[in-house]
């Protein structure tokens, strides 16, 4: 369809006249606030300056817009992993069991707030959210409690971790230690992302700056004790679900990852060492080819930046690997049967997107923890997905098409202005520190939330299609009682272990902690000792101070 003939089709298809919609003739913007046409042909991508049939490629080339696996699902489908984690380690580790047992293909563990922030589930700090958004993990202990009957050698684990990444890995390592099976066997992921905790999360212990040399010195212990863990996941998730666009999803992320990159290289590691054990997080939101196209352009703009950026030549280094998992946010306590549509759609997405990896929220986390019934319904959505829809039969089913293609370009075009800003300012670190990234989500955050309650952007259930539906029945709760258990637990580790051991090992990691050693090594001997999660971290507090949140509006 030629310039010509497109301007003719919009004047008598579009026009007030004659067309049944004409509130609808003019153009559109995306989810994220892109300007969108209603109908997309060659032209367009002519326009914006290429080939596509000649630069898109095809899946496994560089710059892998169309997926990194030649075969993609046709090999093997994603994996499917369900976020997992309260009340204590002996009922986390029952529901993992569970989910095996009906076909999750990985763990994915949830850690709850105390053990996120480096406090033990005694601490006053930690009273009243033990085990409440995830599973209370204070010592040795009770890792070993939480991975009791689960072949760590054959499972892949995922860690969402990032102040105290490195503990909770050393914690994984002790246990599977202990069952005789070397560090170089196991396979997993260790979120480790903490920039991400500052723009969006704030589960941040110590400053910027000491938190990326933890997050360093776990790249160089993995690289050479623990060859097949991926070493952090960057998290894009996070900000869009505080608020930020697709475009700034993408941007902030890969500004984090280059500074994260950055850091590695600067502490003498080779970029071809560091780069292929990275991977991603990224949300599937609403609007499906929106997100479909943000996972091509993510690919396509990290297989730049590795290559070119940073001069990496082993072909893995530049290919994005990436986790999805439905967005949270958008689930709704009124109507909480239609999040089952919402996640089954966002779902698709991330498979017409390419992704390794995929979680599916459930439809009751809008009201609770997920209930045994219904973590089963979202891991069969997975199943249904992968084994009766006919989305893994074909390599990137949507490659080629005009919108999908036009609209890659412009969330590549604009993610890439945002970063070129930060580069401008320094690099993500100081951006952080000036308080950029939480500007702009705010901003982008308040402007959704306006058109929502002016009924612009339609939400069914709670601006439009309101009304009751009956309650769901069962919902999860966890046992008041379960607080007491893991608090008795954690003092009868004090009194039985070696606190002589656990004073020599505190000791030596503030030594090391201290100087420019690997912190890992240290860390491991303090965790092997049965010194607690808290123990730890408040050595290197002490070490490296805490971090003070910046009011960003």
């Amino acid at each position: 369809m030629t310039s010509d003939s497109k301007r003719e089709w919009r004047k008598n298809t579009l026009d007030p006249q004659v067309h049944r919609f004409p509130e609808r003739q003019d153009r559109f913007k995306s989810e994220s606030g892109i300007d969108q046409d209603v109908l997309y042909s060659a032209d367009d991508l002519e326009a914006a300056g290429w080939d596509y049939m000649k630069d898109l490629g095809f899946p496994g080339e560089y710059p892998y817009t169309r997926g990194v696996q030649a075969n993609m699902y046709r090999g093997r489908v994603w994996t499917m992993r369900q976020y997992s984690g309260y009340a204590t380690a002996e009922e986390s580790n029952r529901r993992y069991k569970y989910l095996l047992e009906q076909g999750q293909t990985g763990l994915s563990i949830a850690f709850d707030l105390p053990t996120q922030i480096g406090y033990d589930s005694d601490h006053p700090m930690a009273r009243g959210e033990v085990g409440k958004v995830g599973v209370p993990i204070s010592s040795l202990r009770d890792m070993d409690v939480l991975l009791d009957g689960i072949p760590l050698d054959k499972v892949s684990t995922s860690m969402t971790i990032n102040a105290t990444a490195s503990v909770l890995l050393c914690f994984y390592i002790a246990v599977a230690r202990r069952r005789g099976i070397p560090p170089a066997s196991l396979n997993g992921t260790l979120q480790n992302d903490i920039l991400k905790e500052y723009i969006a999360r704030g589960t941040h212990i110590y400053p910027p700056r000491p938190s990326m040399r933890l997050v360093v010195d776990v790249f160089k212990y993995c690289a050479a004790e623990v060859p097949r863990w991926n070493t952090i996941s960057i998290s894009g998730y996070h900000m869009r679900e505080a608020g930020a666009t697709a475009t700034q999803e993408l941007a902030f992320t890969f500004a984090n990852a280059i500074a994260y990159l950055q850091a590695a290289v600067d502490a003498g590691l080779e970029v071809d060492d560091v780069a292929g054990r990275i991977s991603f997080f990224f949300v599937a939101h609403n609007d499906l080819f929106e997100e479909v196209a943000k996972y091509r352009a993510a690919r396509r703009m990290w297989a730049k930046i590795v290559r070119h950026r940073f001069g990496a030549k082993n072909p893995r280094s530049w290919m994005l690997r990436f986790h999805t998992q439905t967005a949270g946010v958008t689930l709704t306590a009124q109507q909480p049967d239609n999040n089952l549509i919402r996640t089954t759609i966002q779902a698709l997405a991330a498979v017409l997107g390419g992704t390794q990896s995929l979680h599916v929220n459930s439809r009751d986390e809008a009201l609770a923890l997920p209930s045994e019934e219904a973590v089963q319904l979202s891991l069969r959505t997975q199943q249904i997905l992968a084994h009766e829809s006919g989305v893994s039969d074909v390599v990137d089913p949507l490659g080629g098409s005009y919108y999908v293609e036009t609209l890659t370009s412009q969330l590549e075009e604009e993610a890439s202005k945002y970063i070129e800003t930060i580069d401008d300012m320094g690099d993500a670190v100081s951006a952080i520190e000036s308080g950029y990234q939480v500007r702009e989500i705010n901003q982008a955050a308040y402007l959704h939330q306006q058109e929502v309650e002016q009924g612009q952007k339609v939400v069914v259930g709670i601006n439009q299609y309101t009304g009751e539906t009956p309650p769901i029945e069962h919902l999860l709760s966890v046992d008041p009682q379960s607080t007491e258990k893991q608090v008795r637990a954690l003092q009868q580790v004090r009194r039985e272990r070696d606190n002589s051991s656990v004073q020599a090992s505190l000791s030596r990691l503030r030594e090391v902690a201290s100087g420019e050693e690997c912190t890992v090594p240290a860390i491991l001997e303090c965790v092997e000792s049965y010194c607690t999660l808290g123990e730890i971290c408040d050595v290197l507090r002490d070490v490296f101070g805490e971090h003070k949140d910046l009011v960003a509006f």
